[in-house]
């Protein structure tokens, strides 16, 4: 399928596991794509990747939560191509800890890049989207919609960022903007596979927020991703999609 052919997507979070599967899905389906990671080596493989299937792509580091850095991600990318039509707001960290000894620091680290670095990146993009009647899709979780034991830090921000969404699919439908959601669950990335637990975790919680198929790739969410940015998603807006083998069923 090339339902995205002409058309220039900005991916974070593009250096490993669904931002990398969403950018390489958008070039296969005919996009060029701004590649954005703060790992500045992995988006220069991805990029090279995307070179070689004959793809177009610019490896753009960029450390989301930073307002100047994500200044210059947009315009850098404005001036490779000319625009932006679609923003995939991909880039996250989890982290897990017992709520009554959560630091601060600890707690702030994942708001700052999941939620306010969804919404910076979204911010500085939005004029370029509402010139091109764009669309937005944010990583949002099943986190947002089930409790995560010791990931309440993660979990607020994925609500946070649910919230968000809805509330810009309202405020820019009348200016041809769509924003949605994905709420993957049980995904296998870097990100889910490399993480710690504090000694208080209670495992007998985890089977609640395990999909009843068995963890799948991150392909499986790239598609869904590419469909709604495409104009397959033309009348979907405001809407949160699980993907997450029925986690919550």
């Amino acid at each position: 399928m090339q339902r995205l052919l002409n058309k220039v997507v900005l991916v974070t979070g593009a250096g490993n596991g669904i931002g990398r599967a969403s950018a390489l899905r958008a070039s296969a389906e005919g996009a060029a794509v701004c590649c954005v990671d703060i790992d500045a080596a992995a988006l220069d493989a991805l990029a090279a990747e995307i070179v070689e299937g004959g793809g177009e792509a610019l490896a753009q580091p960029c450390d989301i939560s930073d307002e100047s850095s994500v200044k210059a991600c947009v315009a850098a990318c404005v001036a490779r191509f000319g625009g932006i039509d679609a923003v995939v707001n991909m880039a996250g960290v989890l982290r897990f800890a017992d709520t009554g000894e959560m630091t601060l620091e600890q707690w702030q680290r994942v708001i700052d890049i999941n939620l306010t670095g969804t919404m910076l990146l979204t911010r500085e993009v939005l004029p370029q989207l509402i010139e091109r009647s764009g669309s937005i899709v944010n990583a949002a979780s099943t986190a947002a919609l089930a409790g995560l034991p010791c990931g309440a830090a993660y979990a607020a921000s994925k609500g946070g960022v649910l919230a968000f969404t809805r509330s810009i699919a309202v405020e820019y439908a009348k200016r041809g903007v769509r924003a949605n959601c994905v709420c993957p669950g049980d995904i296998k990335t870097g990100m889910t596979s490399g993480v710690d637990f504090p000694e208080s975790m209670d495992f007998s919680l985890m089977p609640r927020i395990s999909s009843l198929t068995g963890p799948k790739g991150p392909e499986v969410v790239s598609g869904v991703i590419a469909m709604l940015i495409s104009d397959d998603g033309a009348h979907i807006t405001g809407e949160d999609i699980r993907v997450d083998g029925g986690t919550l069923s």
